[in-house]
């Protein structure tokens, strides 16, 4: 018999505390960063099961510090928007030996699917050692953006070139989705850097997004690329990117800094105390159109300069749990 979700939680969460664990524990999940679309994406998915706020304890962390808890037992269940398959989930897995990925219901992909721009994916098994069987999910796409404040069209157009035509040289896995293929993935709905546009259309691309409007540009030598925690993808991935860019765009510096990730890097770029940004494509929408956490003013200094890769939502768990579905939070 499947041990019942209270005991469950009390094993796994409370660590060595084998006494005084009450029937009215209840899991800890790591949600992400405050402000950050992990937690917007995990607040969709608890709306999509009817999990109230008072059936789990928040944890607000960056993926990397919210696995850390998962593999001492202090974190039952960790939602990250990560790159597949991801650098830090295989790390738990050496470490503890029994992760599981935590599949979503096809009710619940209907509902997320229909309040919001995630659509369907399926981690395909074997995407980890330890994964035997697919598993369902949703994606979004992680996608680079500038501002137009700062960026002017040379330098806009040289990102994107430098970004696909020198991918190769990219030794971060995720790497291999920048492909012209893939280059307007994520683009729907945003304005486009001109000269990001120009890049590809003379690459034999059609571009139908509204282009943006650039500002009375400053020469500048120094630029800012917002990624995300160190523990995921954009930190390292928007390393390898700035290191590229730096090695070809003489006069011109790209540090790459860690924040909390797609929300702050566009607040960051409204409030021009950064250039470029990495972003979830849905939250890039929503600062333009303001709505959403924009619902306060649109952000008119966003442009989209490309594509970098999709961005799939992984719910982390351990076998030890016997947390099958985020559907048991809900009963």
């Amino acid at each position: 018999m499947k041990p019942s979700l209270s005991k469950t939680f009390c094993g796994l969460s409370a660590g060595l505390l084998l006494a005084g664990c009450s029937s009215e524990s209840k899991p800890n999940i790591a949600i992400g960063p405050p402000a950050s679309t992990t937690q917007s994406v995990s607040q969709l998915l608890f709306d999509a099961y009817g999990i109230k706020s008072d059936k789990y304890n928040t944890y607000q962390e960056g993926f990397g510090a919210a696995l850390d808890g998962v593999q001492d037992g202090n974190i039952d269940i960790s939602i990250g928007i990560l790159g597949l398959p991801s650098g830090s989930i295989e790390n738990l897995q050496a470490s503890s030996g029994d992760v599981r990925l935590i599949g979503l219901s096809d009710d619940a992909i209907d509902y997320i699917e229909a309040n919001s721009a995630y659509k369907r994916f399926t981690i395909p098994a074997n995407s980890y050692d330890f994964q035997e069987e697919d598993v369902e999910t949703i994606t979004a796409y992680a996608i680079l953006v500038g501002n137009t404040q700062t960026i002017d069209d040379e330098l806009g157009y040289e990102l994107a070139r430098l970004m696909h035509e020198h991918a190769e040289e990219n030794t971060h896995a995720q790497s291999a989705f920048m492909t012209l293929e893939n280059a307007l993935n994520g683009s729907e709905g945003l304005p486009i850097h001109p000269g990001a546009k120009r890049y590809y259309e003379e690459q034999g691309l059609t571009v139908n997004n509204p282009v943006a409007e650039l500002g009375n540009v400053e020469p500048k030598s120094e630029f800012i690329l917002g990624t995300g925690s160190q523990g995921g993808t954009y930190y390292p991935l928007g390393g390898e990117m700035a290191t590229i860019w730096n090695r070809y765009l003489d006069g011109q510096n790209f540090t790459n800094i860690e924040t909390g990730a797609s929300i702050e890097n566009l607040v960051s770029i409204r409030d021009n105390s950064m250039d470029l940004g990495m972003t979830v494509h849905a939250p890039a929408q929503d600062a333009v159109e303001g709505r959403g956490e924009f619902d306060g003013g649109a952000i008119g200094n966003v442009a989209f300069i490309g594509h970098i890769y999709p961005e799939v939502i992984q719910v982390v768990t351990r076998e030890r749990s016997n947390i099958e579905s985020l559907g048991d939070l809900a009963d």
